[in-house]
């Protein structure tokens, strides 16, 4: 995982935060979900169906991407709510999931390549807690360091 350097302020380190992430909602109702967010934050959507033929939407906001929507689907989500899921970008994908595993936590959903996007996975930290990973697409603005 790609971590900012500690600065330094006064006489304490800080570490600066974490700055590239992806939002995607995961929801049993993507058309509601689209016509909500679009109709509320000006997002317009872009189809862009996974390799294995889920459906995946890219949210844009003036052209440029601001999260995805992923349709939940029984019976492989079952009992899972509708949420909002953080991914946090790391360099290389590969080596963040056996890090992951590594460090006693679990690889739930192996990375899935979304064009435009990147790379996506869902991983377990030791404690059980759900996070994303994302290793953007180069050509993506989550790419950009700032």
């Amino acid at each position: 995982m790609m971590i900012d350097k500690p600065k330094r302020e006064g006489n304490s380190t800080m570490t600066m935060p974490q700055r590239h992430w992806w939002h995607e909602l995961n929801t049993w109702e993507p058309e509601a979900a689209l016509a909500f967010y679009g109709r509320t934050l000006g997002w317009e959507f872009e189809p862009s169906p996974l390799p294995d033929g889920a459906a995946y939407w890219i949210a844009k906001k003036d052209g440029k991407p601001v999260g995805g929507v992923f349709e939940l689907t029984a019976p492989e989500y079952d009992g899972i709510p509708s949420h909002w899921m953080t991914y946090l970008s790391v360099a290389d994908m590969l080596k963040a999931e056996q890090n992951t595993s590594n460090a006693g936590g679990e690889v739930m959903r192996s990375p899935v390549r979304i064009p435009g996007v990147g790379k996506l996975a869902v991983v377990t930290d030791a404690t059980g807690a759900m996070i994303g990973l994302i290793e953007p697409d180069h050509a993506h603005a989550l790419a950009v360091t700032h």
